[in-house]
C-alpha cells in the first residue's frame, strides 16, 4: 500500500526588513525538500495577506482559522510547517503560538524558546547563569534612553562597542561605535528596527558559526564556518552582498574545535531547542569562546552556512531536512 505523502509548507516572508531574504531561504528549502515523499508549498504570509503558491503557479489564500486552502475545489491541510522567517513572526515565537494552537507541528523550539532567543539581551542573560560565556551589555529601552548615559557606557562597555537591536532577526540597525559621540546615532539607527537595544562590549577574536540539530536517534553538529570580512563587522553587506570569505571547515585547533562542539551541543539541550539552530561566536587569542547569538531560523540558500556546512559533514540537504521532520511523527 502506497504511504500517504505529507503535505509540508514552508512558511516565510514575514514582516521585519529580512522579508526578501525569507522569501530566498524558503526558494532554497523547497530546492532541497525530497519531492517524492512530501507535497512541499511555500507560504508567503505578510501582515494579513497569508498565501499559498500552488503548483499551477496561481495562489491561493490561507485561512487562518485552521491554515488551510483550496486546491482544484478541495480543501487542503498542511501536516507540517517549516517556518523559514527571519524576523517576526517567524523568530520570535507568535508563529510558534499559532501553530500550537491550531495543532500543526513546526521545525523551530516552542513559543518560550524563540521568544528568548529573539531578545539577545535576555538570552545573554539566561545563558551566562549556565556558565556560558557571553559579551557584557546594556540594555535601552525606548522612551528611557536616559538612564543609560555616555560615561557608563564609557565606563562599563568600552569603546570601540556595538550597539543593535536586542530584539530583532536581522542584520540592521547594527553598528560599531568608536567614541562617544558615535552613540546617540547609533541607538536612533538601532531604534528604528526595535523598541528595546543593547550596547555590547567588542570582543575581538575569530568569528565563526556553527549548526546543530537533534532528533530522537542522532545529535548531529555540523562544521563550523569562518567568517572573515574586510567590512567593520559581519553586517548585512557582508551577509548577503559577498563582502565576506566563508571558511567551512573553520580553520580551528583540534582542541578548540572540540570545546566548540562540546558548547554548542551543550546550548541547544539547555534552551531544548528543536530543529536545526545555528550559533555564532568570537573565539579571543586566549582561547576564549564566547557566543554572540542564537539563530533558530539559519539563511537556507544554497550558499547559506548551514548547507555549507551540511555539504563539509557529507551529509544532503535533502536527508537532514526528512531527520528534522520526521522526528515530530
Amino acid at each position: 500500500m502506497k504511504q500517504v505523502m505529507r503535505n509540508i509548507a514552508i512558511v516565510c516572508g514575514g514582516d521585519s526588513s529580512e522579508h526578501d531574504v525569507s522569501l530566498r531561504s524558503a526558494q532554497g528549502l523547497y530546492s532541497f525538500f525530497d519531492k517524492e515523499r512530501y507535497n512541499v508549498y511555500i507560504v508567503d504570509i505578510k501582515g494579513q495577506d497569508w498565501h499559498v503558491e500552488l503548483h499551477d503557479g496561481t495562489t491561493a489564500k490561507i485561512d487562518r482559522n485552521d491554515f488551510s486552502f483550496v486546491e482544484d475545489g478541495k480543501a487542503m491541510l498542511f501536516d507540517y510547517a517549516y517556518i523559514t522567517i527571519h524576523g517576526t513572526p517567524g523568530e520570535n515565537g507568535i508563529l510558534q503560538g499559532y501553530f500550537d494552537l491550531v495543532g500543526i507541528p513546526y521545525s523551530t523550539s516552542g513559543v518560550l524558546v524563540e521568544a528568548m532567543t529573539f531578545d539577545k539581551f535576555v538570552l545573554n542573560q539566561y545563558l551566562r547563569g549556565y556558565g556560558v560565556s557571553v559579551a557584557d551589555s546594556l540594555l535601552i529601552r525606548r522612551g528611557y534612553e536616559h538612564l543609560v548615559n555616555d560615561e557608563e557606557v564609557e565606563q562599563r562597555i568600552g569603546m570601540p562597542c556595538f550597539v543593535k537591536p536586542a530584539a530583532d532577526g536581522s542584520s540592521f540597525g547594527v553598528s560599531k561605535v568608536k567614541n562617544a559621540d558615535q552613540l546617540a546615532p547609533a541607538i536612533r539607527k538601532a531604534m528604528m528596527e526595535s523598541d528595546t537595544i543593547m550596547v555590547e562590549q567588542y570582543l575581538e577574536g575569530t568569528e565563526i558559526s556553527i549548526g546543530v540539530y537533534k532528533t530522537q536517534e542522532k545529535s548531529v553538529v555540523l562544521p563550523a564556518t569562518e567568517v572573515v570580512t574586510q567590512n567593520e563587522f559581519f553586517d548585512y553587506d557582508a551577509k548577503y552582498n559577498g563582502q565576506v570569505q566563508e571558511i567551512t571547515p573553520a580553520r580551528l585547533s583540534d582542541d578548540i574545535t572540540r570545546r566548540v562542539r562540546e558548547i554548542t551541543s551543550h546550548i541547544y539541550d539547555i534552551l531544548h531547542c528543536n530543529g536545526i539552530i545555528r550559533i555564532d561566536y568570537i573565539i579571543s587569542k586566549d582561547g576564549r569562546i564566547s557566543m554572540l547569538e542564537v539563530n533558530t531560523t539559519p539563511g537556507m540558500t544554497p550558499t547559506s552556512f548551514i548547507p555549507q556546512q551540511v555539504r563539509a559533514a557529507g551529509l544532503e540537504m535533502k536527508d537532514v531536512l526528512t531527520d528534522i521532520v520526521e522526528n515530530q511523527f
